[in-house]
């Protein structure tokens, strides 16, 4: 070997170059529009097609929307042209927003009295106040402002909403007593048959007794007189009523689908036919139908001297209506859970109820948010049926609103749609985008 190669010293690099940037035809805009628009002869050829379509849309929109808008303005001349009796000296229309803003508060209250829309307003904002920072993940007080948005805030909404000073009938107390017996009863069967102790059974009734204790004070609360004028259901409407039916439904189909789910998964025969028919029957009939019978057909089956209100008979045919697609969602979602899962948790000794609640539904809600939110999105827009039965959420308020021969135009009716439009896409894409954040935050996509 030569004396070279025994002398030879190997060179070990102790810092990392500096990173050095990426090509200039592949990094920037000209980089992004490459990979995203034009990475292949097919994804150009659909580029261009989309990019004429908004060359042949958004110029007239803009133009309708925007350059020719009337933004301001008493009545119908505002909008009209000479001959029509107007002021607009060409025949060319725009978006009358002095005609939305004349009907902005009709809008967002209905035919709320005007000298209680501080009640309205105050709901909205608590509502805000309690789920922005329920929505932000690095928000403390997470589980304080769970109890105040799920407990105490509809509490208060509806005092506000209605006055308050309910008449609590007798067969309320009656049914809270006997779902409270029921669920005590499943929870000490155990102990009956000797498989509990009486202090395991106490701790599993605590949920049902602490239930029990909320559900009562809540009563007692809503027949005190807070000194609130009674503002009837009848008269609420337009963005108002569209929130509460949405936002109702929403809370309560979650809870009741994945009981759904659970229990059509069951091995328990009379549980899981229950919940089949259940899902079954509520998938098989059209909104517009449930609306119909929970309005007409309902009171028929209750007992003398027992009504509900038509925005609540609705609220719970939204509400049945939607858990049944959630149970659905929700069973795809347990089904993708894989066995070992539940062979893990029943090795831990875990029970039924903490085995779905601590192993297997975290897994599976999170596998299942994009469906999850997808029912939502499509509950919020089916709000608008509520109008066949006499509910006038926004949509049917905007529709109310074209009778007034004082703003009786050309484009009132365009005016109006498209202010409901903004304000559905606005709500449902908020939704899709907060969705996506929490998959990609949740990595539900189980990336690598």
């Amino acid at each position: 070997m030569s004396d070279t190669a025994h002398n030879s010293v190997a060179y070990v690099r102790t810092e990392e170059l500096p990173s050095e940037p990426p090509p200039v035809r592949s990094g920037g805009a000209v980089g992004w529009m490459k990979q995203n628009l034009f990475s292949s002869p097919f994804n150009t050829i659909m580029t261009l097609i989309g990019a004429y379509i908004i060359y042949l849309v958004l110029p007239p929109l803009f133009q309708f929307a925007i350059a020719d808008a009337v933004w301001t303005g008493s009545d119908r001349a505002a909008c009209a042209t000479e001959q029509q009796g107007g002021v607009k000296a060409n025949d060319w229309f725009g978006w009358c927003w002095a005609f939305v803003d004349a009907k902005l508060g009709q809008y967002i209250y209905g035919r709320y009295p005007f000298e209680d829309r501080w009640r309205v307003d105050i709901v909205f904002a608590l509502g805000a106040i309690g789920l922005i920072p329920l929505l932000i993940p690095k928000v403390p007080f997470k589980l304080a402002n769970t109890i105040f948005m799920l407990g105490i805030y509809p509490l208060i909404s509806i005092i506000l909403l209605t006055g308050g000073n309910f008449e609590i009938a007798g067969w309320v107390w009656g049914l809270v007593a006997i779902i409270a017996a029921i669920f005590a009863g499943l929870n000490a069967a155990p102990f009956f048959a000797g498989q509990m102790s009486a202090q395991e059974a106490l701790a599993g009734n605590k949920p049902v007794i602490y239930g029990l204790i909320l559900t009562i004070a809540a009563l007692f609360i809503l027949n005190f007189d807070f000194g609130l004028s009674y503002v009837e259901t009848s008269v609420w409407g337009g963005i108002l009523v569209t929130l509460v039916i949405a936002i109702t439904g929403i809370v309560a189909s979650l809870p009741i689908g994945i009981l759904l789910a659970l229990g059509r998964r069951s091995k328990l025969p009379a549980v899981k036919l229950a919940s089949i028919i259940f899902i079954e029957f509520w998938r098989g009939v059209p909104l517009v139908t449930v609306l119909f019978m929970s309005s007409v057909m309902l009171p028929l089956f209750l007992p003398d001297g027992v009504t509900f209100d038509k925005l609540m008979r609705a609220l719970i045919g939204v509400a049945l209506f939607a858990s049944a697609y959630m149970a659905e969602v929700v069973r795809g979602g347990l089904q993708a859970i894989p066995k070992g899962q539940y062979e893990g948790a029943m090795a831990l000794g875990l029970s039924y109820w903490k085995m779905m609640r601590l192993i297997v539904l975290p897994q599976a809600l999170k596998l299942v948010i994009p469906g999850i939110v997808n029912t939502f999105i499509g509950l919020f827009k089916d709000t608008t049926l509520v109008l066949v039965i006499g509910l006038f959420d926004l949509l049917g308020t905007i529709r109310l609103s074209f009778t007034d021969a004082n703003w009786s135009t050309p484009v009132t009716a365009y005016s109006g749609y498209l202010f409901a439009a903004i304000f559905y896409f606005v709500f449902c894409y908020g939704m899709s985008r907060y969705s996506m954040y929490m998959e990609d935050r949740l990595n539900t996509g189980h990336k690598r």
